[in-house]
Protein backbone atom coordinates (compact mmCIF):
# COMPACT_ATOMS: atom_id res chain seq x y z
CA UNK A 1 0.00 0.00 0.00
CA UNK A 2 1.14 3.36 -1.11
CA UNK A 3 2.14 5.85 1.94
CA UNK A 4 1.44 9.35 2.17
CA UNK A 5 4.82 11.36 1.05
CA UNK A 6 3.03 14.52 3.93
CA UNK A 7 0.64 13.85 6.63
CA UNK A 8 -0.05 16.43 8.74
CA UNK A 9 -2.58 15.61 12.31
CA UNK A 10 -3.87 18.72 14.43
CA UNK A 11 -1.87 21.45 12.55
CA UNK A 12 -2.50 24.94 13.96
CA UNK A 13 -0.21 28.18 13.60
CA UNK A 14 -1.63 30.73 16.12
CA UNK A 15 -1.94 35.03 15.09
CA UNK A 16 -3.64 37.45 16.99
CA UNK A 17 -5.26 38.15 13.97
CA UNK A 18 -7.47 35.14 13.07
CA UNK A 19 -5.30 34.57 10.06
CA UNK A 20 -3.16 31.61 11.36
CA UNK A 21 -4.58 27.87 10.47
CA UNK A 22 -6.11 25.36 13.34
CA UNK A 23 -6.40 21.94 13.30
CA UNK A 24 -5.55 20.98 9.98
CA UNK A 25 -6.20 16.95 8.88
CA UNK A 26 -5.08 16.02 5.43
CA UNK A 27 -2.37 13.43 3.43
CA UNK A 28 -1.01 13.71 0.64
CA UNK A 29 0.36 11.31 -1.85
CA UNK A 30 3.57 10.80 -4.80
CA UNK A 31 2.23 12.14 -7.53
CA UNK A 32 -0.62 14.25 -6.49
CA UNK A 33 -1.46 17.67 -6.69
CA UNK A 34 -3.32 19.17 -3.76
CA UNK A 35 -4.75 22.72 -4.11
CA UNK A 36 -5.47 25.04 -1.25
CA UNK A 37 -7.93 27.72 -1.82
CA UNK A 38 -9.77 30.78 -0.19
CA UNK A 39 -10.22 34.51 -0.01
CA UNK A 40 -7.16 36.93 1.24
CA UNK A 41 -6.96 35.94 4.94
CA UNK A 42 -8.39 32.21 4.90
CA UNK A 43 -4.81 31.42 6.01
CA UNK A 44 -3.73 29.33 2.96
CA UNK A 45 -0.69 31.21 2.61
CA UNK A 46 -0.01 30.36 6.39
CA UNK A 47 -0.61 26.50 5.91
CA UNK A 48 1.70 26.18 3.05
CA UNK A 49 4.37 28.26 4.91
CA UNK A 50 4.23 26.12 8.21
CA UNK A 51 4.29 23.12 6.31
CA UNK A 52 7.73 23.60 4.59
CA UNK A 53 8.67 25.02 8.08
CA UNK A 54 9.02 28.93 7.08
CA UNK A 55 7.01 29.47 9.86
CA UNK A 56 7.20 27.53 13.22
CA UNK A 57 4.06 24.98 13.63
CA UNK A 58 2.23 26.23 17.34
CA UNK A 59 0.83 22.93 17.55
CA UNK A 60 -0.04 19.20 15.74
CA UNK A 61 2.55 17.34 13.17
CA UNK A 62 3.92 17.61 10.02
CA UNK A 63 5.41 13.81 8.69
CA UNK A 64 7.43 13.68 5.68
CA UNK A 65 8.62 10.75 3.99
CA UNK A 66 11.74 11.29 2.18
CA UNK A 67 13.39 8.56 -0.56
CA UNK A 68 14.73 6.40 1.16
CA UNK A 69 11.37 5.66 3.30
CA UNK A 70 12.39 7.55 6.28
CA UNK A 71 9.56 9.58 8.36
CA UNK A 72 10.76 12.71 9.56
CA UNK A 73 8.42 14.89 11.94
CA UNK A 74 8.96 18.70 10.18
CA UNK A 75 8.08 20.37 13.46
CA UNK A 76 10.85 19.36 15.82
CA UNK A 77 13.17 19.10 13.37
CA UNK A 78 16.73 20.87 13.52
CA UNK A 79 17.22 23.70 11.42
CA UNK A 80 20.30 21.80 9.63
CA UNK A 81 18.19 19.19 8.72
CA UNK A 82 15.32 20.66 7.51
CA UNK A 83 17.69 22.91 5.14
CA UNK A 84 18.95 19.80 4.17
CA UNK A 85 15.54 18.23 2.92
CA UNK A 86 14.48 21.69 1.64
CA UNK A 87 17.77 21.42 -1.07
CA UNK A 88 16.98 17.74 -1.89
CA UNK A 89 13.56 16.70 -0.96
CA UNK A 90 11.35 19.54 -1.92
CA UNK A 91 11.17 22.92 -3.84
CA UNK A 92 9.00 26.32 -3.07
CA UNK A 93 7.96 28.05 -5.85
CA UNK A 94 6.88 32.10 -4.69
CA UNK A 95 4.31 34.46 -6.51
CA UNK A 96 7.16 36.76 -7.39
CA UNK A 97 9.36 35.23 -9.02
CA UNK A 98 12.64 37.40 -8.08
CA UNK A 99 11.32 36.13 -4.34
CA UNK A 100 12.64 32.40 -4.77
CA UNK A 101 15.75 33.38 -7.55
CA UNK A 102 18.98 35.35 -7.15
CA UNK A 103 18.41 38.49 -9.32
CA UNK A 104 22.30 39.31 -9.31
CA UNK A 105 23.46 35.81 -10.95
CA UNK A 106 22.73 33.99 -14.29
CA UNK A 107 20.35 32.11 -15.10
CA UNK A 108 22.49 28.93 -15.09
CA UNK A 109 23.68 29.45 -11.64
CA UNK A 110 20.60 29.81 -10.09
CA UNK A 111 19.85 26.28 -11.50
CA UNK A 112 23.18 25.00 -10.54
CA UNK A 113 23.27 26.66 -6.99
CA UNK A 114 20.95 23.69 -5.67
CA UNK A 115 23.27 21.15 -7.41
CA UNK A 116 26.09 22.59 -5.98
CA UNK A 117 24.92 22.47 -2.79
CA UNK A 118 24.37 18.28 -2.94
CA UNK A 119 28.12 18.63 -3.65
CA UNK A 120 28.28 18.79 -7.57
CA UNK A 121 31.06 20.38 -8.34
CA UNK A 122 32.25 19.70 -12.25
CA UNK A 123 31.56 22.76 -14.04
CA UNK A 124 30.91 21.05 -17.05
CA UNK A 125 28.17 19.05 -15.67
CA UNK A 126 26.55 21.79 -13.62
CA UNK A 127 26.08 23.68 -17.39
CA UNK A 128 25.08 20.49 -19.13
CA UNK A 129 22.25 20.24 -15.97
CA UNK A 130 21.41 23.67 -15.72
CA UNK A 131 20.78 23.60 -19.64
CA UNK A 132 18.90 20.67 -19.82
CA UNK A 133 16.41 22.48 -17.16
CA UNK A 134 16.11 25.40 -19.08
CA UNK A 135 15.17 23.51 -22.45
CA UNK A 136 12.42 21.65 -20.40
CA UNK A 137 10.71 25.14 -19.15
CA UNK A 138 10.78 26.59 -22.79
CA UNK A 139 13.36 29.33 -22.07
CA UNK A 140 16.55 27.46 -24.08
CA UNK A 141 19.71 26.71 -23.20
CA UNK A 142 21.22 30.25 -24.95
CA UNK A 143 19.94 31.88 -22.20
CA UNK A 144 22.43 30.03 -19.73
CA UNK A 145 24.40 33.14 -19.05
CA UNK A 146 21.79 35.64 -18.82
CA UNK A 147 20.41 36.76 -16.08
CA UNK A 148 16.98 36.50 -14.64
CA UNK A 149 16.40 40.70 -15.08
CA UNK A 150 16.96 40.33 -18.47
CA UNK A 151 14.08 37.98 -18.84
CA UNK A 152 10.14 38.56 -18.94
CA UNK A 153 8.00 38.15 -15.78
CA UNK A 154 6.39 34.30 -17.13
CA UNK A 155 10.16 33.41 -17.97
CA UNK A 156 11.33 34.11 -14.00
CA UNK A 157 8.87 31.93 -12.74
CA UNK A 158 9.44 28.80 -14.91
CA UNK A 159 13.07 29.40 -14.46
CA UNK A 160 11.87 29.43 -10.67
CA UNK A 161 10.42 25.97 -11.51
CA UNK A 162 13.84 24.86 -13.47
CA UNK A 163 15.53 26.09 -10.34
CA UNK A 164 13.31 23.79 -7.81
CA UNK A 165 13.20 20.65 -9.93
CA UNK A 166 16.91 20.34 -10.84
CA UNK A 167 17.44 18.29 -7.93
CA UNK A 168 14.38 15.83 -8.20
CA UNK A 169 12.49 17.00 -5.37
CA UNK A 170 9.58 14.86 -4.20
CA UNK A 171 7.75 17.36 -2.96
CA UNK A 172 6.82 21.23 -4.03
CA UNK A 173 5.15 24.17 -2.75
CA UNK A 174 3.82 26.50 -4.59
CA UNK A 175 2.81 29.44 -3.60
CA UNK A 176 0.43 31.40 -6.29
CA UNK A 177 2.22 30.37 -8.98
CA UNK A 178 0.50 32.62 -11.04
CA UNK A 179 -0.62 35.09 -9.27
CA UNK A 180 1.50 38.08 -10.84
CA UNK A 181 1.13 36.88 -14.97
CA UNK A 182 -1.27 38.05 -17.28
CA UNK A 183 -3.56 35.29 -18.74
CA UNK A 184 -1.60 34.59 -21.49
CA UNK A 185 1.39 33.77 -19.55
CA UNK A 186 -0.62 31.75 -17.00
CA UNK A 187 -1.28 28.98 -19.35
CA UNK A 188 1.49 28.70 -21.08
CA UNK A 189 2.77 28.63 -17.49
CA UNK A 190 0.22 25.84 -16.61
CA UNK A 191 0.28 23.52 -19.30
CA UNK A 192 3.77 23.86 -19.01
CA UNK A 193 3.82 22.96 -15.08
CA UNK A 194 0.59 19.63 -15.72
CA UNK A 195 3.34 18.24 -18.49
CA UNK A 196 6.57 18.73 -15.83
CA UNK A 197 3.98 17.09 -13.12
CA UNK A 198 3.30 13.96 -14.78
CA UNK A 199 6.79 13.54 -16.70
CA UNK A 200 8.28 14.06 -12.87
CA UNK A 201 5.72 12.48 -10.51
CA UNK A 202 6.62 14.70 -8.26
CA UNK A 203 4.07 15.84 -5.30
CA UNK A 204 2.32 19.45 -5.08
CA UNK A 205 1.12 21.37 -2.83
CA UNK A 206 -0.66 24.46 -4.53
CA UNK A 207 -2.27 27.65 -3.16
CA UNK A 208 -4.39 29.53 -5.24
CA UNK A 209 -7.34 32.06 -5.35
CA UNK A 210 -7.90 31.16 -8.83
CA UNK A 211 -10.22 27.99 -9.21
CA UNK A 212 -9.46 27.76 -12.73
CA UNK A 213 -6.27 27.03 -11.68
CA UNK A 214 -7.25 24.43 -9.63
CA UNK A 215 -9.22 22.36 -11.78
CA UNK A 216 -6.32 22.28 -14.18
CA UNK A 217 -3.57 21.09 -11.66
CA UNK A 218 -5.30 19.63 -8.30
CA UNK A 219 -6.55 15.88 -8.42
CA UNK A 220 -7.77 17.43 -4.98
CA UNK A 221 -8.76 20.48 -3.42
CA UNK A 222 -9.20 21.90 0.58
CA UNK A 223 -11.41 24.97 0.97
CA UNK A 224 -10.16 27.11 3.59
CA UNK A 225 -12.23 30.15 5.83
CA UNK A 226 -11.07 31.58 8.41
CA UNK A 227 -8.07 29.55 8.75
CA UNK A 228 -9.72 26.25 9.01
CA UNK A 229 -10.51 23.31 6.33
CA UNK A 230 -14.53 23.65 5.61
CA UNK A 231 -14.56 21.09 2.91
CA UNK A 232 -11.98 18.84 0.96
CA UNK A 233 -12.25 16.78 -2.05
CA UNK A 234 -11.88 15.83 -5.40
CA UNK A 235 -11.45 19.24 -7.23
CA UNK A 236 -13.90 18.58 -9.72
CA UNK A 237 -16.60 17.62 -7.43
CA UNK A 238 -15.72 20.71 -5.33
CA UNK A 239 -16.27 22.75 -7.85
CA UNK A 240 -19.63 21.44 -9.74
CA UNK A 241 -21.07 20.61 -6.75
CA UNK A 242 -19.65 22.54 -3.52
CA UNK A 243 -21.10 21.02 -0.21
CA UNK A 244 -20.53 23.77 2.22
CA UNK A 245 -21.95 27.16 2.24
CA UNK A 246 -18.57 29.12 1.52
CA UNK A 247 -17.62 26.67 -0.84
CA UNK A 248 -20.87 27.37 -2.60
CA UNK A 249 -20.30 31.25 -2.41
CA UNK A 250 -16.17 31.52 -3.92
CA UNK A 251 -17.84 29.16 -6.83
CA UNK A 252 -20.79 30.91 -7.46
CA UNK A 253 -18.59 34.29 -7.30
CA UNK A 254 -16.44 32.91 -9.93
CA UNK A 255 -19.75 31.76 -12.13
CA UNK A 256 -20.92 35.34 -11.72
CA UNK A 257 -17.63 37.19 -12.74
Amino acid sequence: MTRPILSTRGLCKDYGNGQGCFDIDFELYPGEVLGIVGESGSGKSTLLATLAGKLAADRGQVRFLDRDGMAHELTCLPEAERRRLARSEWGYVTQHARDGLRMNVSAGANISERLMALGERHYGRLRERAGDWLDKVEIGADRLDDKPSAFSGGMQQRLQIARNLVTQPRLVFMDEPTGGLDVSVQARFLDLTRRLVHDTGIAVIMVTHDLGVARLLAQRTLVMQRGRVVETGLTDQILDDPQHPYSQLLVSSILQA
